[in-house]
């Protein structure tokens, strides 16, 4: 699950606040924030879970592509051999990791 910080900034990037042991029901708002309703808070962290199980196969990929260095090297000699060693190296990242 999103953390309680994290969904608080995603609603309010300016609130001041503490949080006891991520427990939603230890929240100390600091210098005049104004609280935020726990029911809000939760929906907050229920959207951005979404968000990053929708965007796994994202993180996925970013693991699984060569370095840009490789990739920079495989275009060079891709050019000088007219090969596709690149595009194909790309296609199988994008098919072994496809979008939700």
């Amino acid at each position: 699950m999103t953390d309680i910080t994290k969904s608080i900034l995603a609603i309010n990037s300016n609130a001041q606040f503490s949080v006891d042991d991520e427990d939603i029901n230890k929240i100390t708002w600091l210098n005049g924030t104004t609280p935020i309703a726990v029911d809000i808070i939760k929906a907050k962290q229920a959207e951005l879970q979404t968000e990053y199980t929708n965007n796994k196969y994202q993180r996925d990929r970013a693991e699984s592509y060569p370095s840009i260095q490789d990739q920079l090297d495989m275009q060079y000699w891709d050019k000088v051999n007219s090969t596709t060693t690149w595009q194909t190296a790309i296609a199988k990242v994008k098919s072994d990791n496809p979008k939700g």
